[in-house]
């Protein structure tokens, strides 16, 4: 299993649309090194704005950027994208449906070394709940490359969520990403799982663990968070024992309320392995606080025996 570090795919990505479509432009909040829009800066210095520490500002200019006819990728952390920004993205970009696309790099606790203030663990509730915001969180590096030439021909306001270090490939190369439609990594008929981030891979090794068990896991990657195809994600469910939601995200408004909403009244027992009401830390890596919050492939097999054994 290859790795790649889906913020470096994304610089990537963007300075390649950006040699193929001169509308699209780039704002930066004094992280373009971390963010990897520097690859942009570099080959198209004219199309790279650079606001300072200016969330707010810099997503005023970025709609009126799009009203002039340009598609503007916004940049910073996603605690800072999603929450200093608010108030502009909901009013100047959201309320006009602007085509405005806006990237939270070093999400969910990505941001290890600099815990809380830096560790965006509710950023995908903020984005939900605005009306004609779309919202994705990719899997993997190969479905950023993907993800981000869709957001280029979106028309409307799209946030996306990267993760800071390198990430398994959980996709093919040649992945082919539809806005909206979630997508079976690996099939099964006992259990269903959805995921989205880096908790696809780790749900994938979860379901190998079970497999060696008996126990058959069906996973789902749900890297489009708003709008889902929610016929498709219930239809996905039907047959099962039991769904696990899995994500680097709070469990108050990301997949785990979504999936809860969408299978209502189905009499389908639902267990989520999330971050609790909580906020992030500092610690020594990624890795360390994923344990700490028990975002593990071992936290899934034991929730998922604990559902089996109940009579899931």
């Amino acid at each position: 299993m290859g790795m790649q570090n889906q913020r470096r795919v994304y610089g990537e990505t963007l300075e390649e649309l950006g040699s193929r479509d001169e509308r699209i432009v780039v704002l930066e909040a004094d992280l373009r090194n971390s963010t990897m829009t520097a690859l942009f800066q570099r080959a198209f210095p004219e199309r790279h704005f650079e606001v300072g520490i200016a969330e707010a500002n810099m997503a005023g200019i970025a709609a009126g950027l799009a009203l002039t006819g340009k598609i503007p990728f916004v940049n910073s952390f996603a605690t800072f994208a999603a929450g200093r920004a608010y108030d502009q993205i909901r009013q100047a970009i959201c309320i006009g449906n602007l085509n405005v696309n806006i990237v939270g790099s070093s999400a969910g606790l990505s941001d290890f070394g600099d815990g809380a203030t830096h560790q965006a663990v509710e950023d995908i509730a903020i984005m939900r709940a605005i009306p004609n915001m779309t919202v994705l969180a990719p899997a993997d590096g190969n479905e950023v490359r993907e993800m981000v030439g869709a957001m280029a021909a979106h028309d409307g306001p799209v946030y996306m969520r990267l993760n800071r270090n390198d990430v398994p490939d959980a996709l093919p190369a040649e992945n082919t990403f539809r806005m909206g439609t979630p997508v079976v990594i690996r099939d099964g008929k006992d259990l269903v799982v959805f995921a989205h981030g880096i908790m696809v891979s780790r749900a994938v090794q979860a379901a190998n663990i079970l497999a060696k068990e008996g126990v058959s896991v069906r996973v789902v990657n749900v890297s489009t968070l708003k709008p889902l195809d929610e016929a498709a994600l219930l239809d996905l469910a039907q047959g099962f024992q039991g769904v696990l939601v899995t994500e680097e995200h709070s469990i108050v408004g990301g997949l785990t309320a979504l999936a809860a909403y969408v299978l209502r009244g189905q009499g389908l027992p639902l267990e989520s392995v999330a971050i609790s009401d909580v906020f992030g830390q500092s610690a020594h890596s990624h890795e360390e606080l994923l344990e700490h919050y028990g975002l593990t492939a071992a936290r899934m097999v034991e929730t998922a025996r604990a559902m089996l054994r109940r009579g899931a």
